[in-house]
């Protein structure tokens, strides 16, 4: 939910004559926002994003051109629409990963929202509750001001944070004793419950116990993710499906069953633990029908519902009044990664689905399941400690040269064919000649290095110096198109990478 210093500023634009631009994050966000702005500005309100049609897209650009929209709401391709009077941008939830256009025409709409209102002279307000560390570096080195909110707004307090130290406790389909009493504890009350596990399915592997046997996607290096509902092995990667074996492909006798837990998983646990609860699960695979999230939303806040259980659709922007619980299970996920972010994506996650417990009158509880207990991360979470975590790592990215004390660039190929894969990077490499202030690495394969039948691998560039880094950049660009390979494999060139896959 906006903050009221978002609508308050706008209000100071509006009074001038001018517009201001709002992006947030998700297409799920947009419709309560539009609800909130239209109850408080009495103005056009011109939306963006890619549940449009072609209509309504160009009628609501031209509305921001010609300033009939005072104000434009959109998701990260509104950071171009143009306006005819700008006042002021404003990027809500700005450390959030789907502001980076992964694809095709690659930017970050944060950061093209820094460098606009810089060429338009207005000012750019990036709000987050767990802000980018890239951006809090900005602010401490003075090029951004920073403004802290440390209270909730009315009656509100933060919720207190335990850490359930599963190497102790024992769990039933994913549910801790502590979890599920604190659960009961809020069916007595009438009071709503989050449980926040982002991973979707019934179980991330389908094994056969007798021999070791695991599926796997025949397209992808990737385990295949057991699906109940649908009585169906799926692939999260590459969309491939298939039924389940009566028995064992590979020893003929045994009977694969399914190993941990996706949201389908708790659903059904929790379904057995309290069967007389209303439970709604919110996730890709339930909110694929247009119209879907918005009525499960619905039924949340008319009360209609004791139990949410979900992944990071649950995590932004909602504001659920009478949910005084929040459970977050398998908290480890990212902990350890190849990704040298996923320390802070992991932070992010649990501090921004925290803080949908006891946002109203009602004090909320947040217990994170967790089998390292004594990580700082988890330390600085328990503490609503973010200034520690972002000083451990800032230290972390300081000692090993990662961003925001260096510059980044990913050089990915991808083709059928292994070797060719390999070839064109190489080559890539060979002919960068790269000055002192820029090295790169030698070709290495993707964290995932075949999916959807096609090999993947990477070459990292790196400088400390931005401008060293862009000229080189511009030169060796030029020619891998016309390099050996360049015509035989897909490649791309992406400039501050957000993720190392």
């Amino acid at each position: 939910m906006l903050p009221e210093v978002y609508l308050h500023s706008i209000e100071l634009v509006l009074a001038r004559n001018k517009q201001a631009l709002v992006l947030v994050p998700e297409i799920g966000l947009t419709p309560q926002l539009v609800n909130r702005f239209r109850a408080r500005f009495s103005v056009p309100i011109a939306m963006l994003h890619s549940g449009l049609s072609d209509q309504e897209r160009l009628c609501a650009w031209l509305a921001a051109q010609d300033g009939r929209a005072p104000i434009v709401l959109g998701t990260r391709s509104a950071v171009f629409v143009p306006l005819k009077s700008p006042g002021i941008l404003i990027v809500d939830e700005e450390h959030d990963g789907s502001y980076k256009q992964q694809d095709g025409f690659r930017y970050h709409a944060r950061d093209v929202a820094v460098m606009r209102a810089a060429r338009e002279k207005i000012p750019v307000v990036l709000g987050s509750a767990t802000p980018s560390l890239e951006s809090m570096q900005n602010a401490r080195e003075g090029n951004y001001q920073l403004i802290e909110l440390p209270e909730r707004t009315g009656a509100a307090i933060l919720p207190t944070v335990q850490l359930l130290d599963m190497r102790r406790l024992k769990a039933a389909d994913g549910l801790s004793a502590p979890l599920r009493e604190a659960i009961a504890v809020r069916l007595a009350h009438g009071e709503q419950s989050l449980l926040f596990l982002n991973r979707r399915g019934f179980a991330p592997v389908w094994m056969c116990h007798d021999c070791g046997w695991v599926a796997f996607c025949r397209r992808c290096d990737a385990r295949l993710f057991y699906h109940q509902g649908h009585h169906r092995l799926r692939c999260h990667h590459c969309g491939h499906e298939e039924p389940l074996a009566e028995h064992c492909p590979q020893c003929a006798t045994g009977q694969p069953k399914p190993l941990g837990e996706g949201t389908e998983r708790i659903e059904a646990a929790i379904a057995r633990c309290f069967p007389s609860a209303r439970i709604e699960r919110i996730d890709r695979d339930t909110t694929r029908r247009k119209g879907s999230l918005a009525e499960k939303l619905a039924r949340v806040h008319a009360g209609e519902a004791d139990i949410l259980v979900g992944t990071q659709m649950l995590s932004k922007g909602h504001d659920f009044p009478n949910v005084t619980l929040v459970g977050v299970l398998n908290a480890d996920q990212g902990l350890y990664s190849v990704d040298f972010r996923a320390p802070e994506r992991l932070f992010q996650q649990i501090a921004q689905v925290s803080g949908r417990a006891g946002r109203a009158e009602k004090p909320g509880a947040v217990l994170i399941q967790t089998w390292h207990p004594d990580h700082p991360l988890f330390a600085a979470l328990a503490r609503h400690d973010f200034p520690a975590f972002v000083d451990f790592a800032l230290n972390e990215r300081r000692e090993t040269g990662y961003p925001p004390f260096s510059f980044l660039a990913l050089l990915r190929a991808e083709s059928p064919k292994r070797d060719a894969t390999y070839r064109f990077l190489e080559n890539a490499r060979a002919l960068a000649g790269a000055p002192p202030e820029v090295s790169l690495t030698d070709p290495m394969p993707a964290p995932m290095e075949r999916r959807q039948g096609r090999y993947r691998a990477q070459l990292l560039v790196q400088s400390r110096n931005r401008k060293a880094l862009h000229a080189f950049l511009h030169t060796w660009v030029s020619g891998l198109a016309e390099s050996a390979g360049g015509r035989k494999v897909r490649w791309s060139l992406d400039v501050d990478p957000q993720d190392l896959f």
